[in-house]
């Protein structure tokens, strides 16, 4: 195992640099969710993660620095659940009625972290990241349409980068607006099915 030079020089192994470094994004999202970003410092974290001041900075530039590291993580979070349940469908159909369903599930289970990462971004003027941070999720979709369209599933003509964008970006506002905006007039399943429906009119072929 490699091991990672502290700023005391004290030799960290990988393991202990990523339990730190998880437990100070844990403690930020929950302070933060509690008082606000404003009214969160550096101090009340590193007390809730229960490492030293100096540590925060090995990872940290500023407090605002730690929203972009969130959503990294809220993002990895999702391409991990999404890939591991759509990894056994049996064609594309499937596969999409899967991924809507997952992002309904972590959209409800993580709306409070959504909702920190979206109003932090915007604060420190920091929206242009999410198009990176997005960057591997939009690459992993837009294989996945790849294979759709040599299996003759999907129209031959879609622009794969910017399908994939729109799909994703589509299936996280209804998520979204389902249970941030809570825009509930439909149940959840009626609206992943009003989802579904509307992409299999836009990109599959009548089989």
């Amino acid at each position: 195992m490699n091991d990672i030079q502290s700023l005391e020089g004290r030799p960290l192994t990988t393991s202990t640099v990523h339990d730190k470094y998880n437990a100070i994004l844990q403690a930020a999202i929950e302070i933060i969710s509690e008082k606000g970003l404003h009214s969160t410092s550096i101090s009340d974290i590193v007390k809730r993660a229960g490492v030293a001041q100096g540590t925060f900075y090995l990872y940290f530039r500023s407090k605002n620095a730690l929203i972009p590291a969130i959503a990294q993580s809220l993002i990895s979070v999702t391409m991990e659940k999404v890939r591991d349940k759509t990894k056994d469908r049996k064609d594309f159909p499937e596969f999409l009625q899967i991924l809507i369903e997952e992002i309904y599930n972590i959209t409800d289970e993580y709306k409070d972290v959504i909702v920190l990462v979206y109003s932090g971004l915007a604060i420190d003027h920091s929206m242009e990241m999410w198009e990176t941070i997005y960057k591997p999720y939009y690459e992993w979709f837009e294989a996945e349409i790849k294979r759709a369209m040599d299996n003759k599933e999907v129209i031959a003509e879609l622009n794969i980068p910017w399908t994939s964008k729109l799909v994703i970006n589509l299936v996280e506002n209804a998520a979204e607006r389902f249970f941030i905006g809570r825009d509930q007039d439909i149940t959840r399943e009626q609206s992943q099915t009003e989802v579904f429906q509307f992409l299999k009119r836009s990109m599959l072929l009548e089989r």
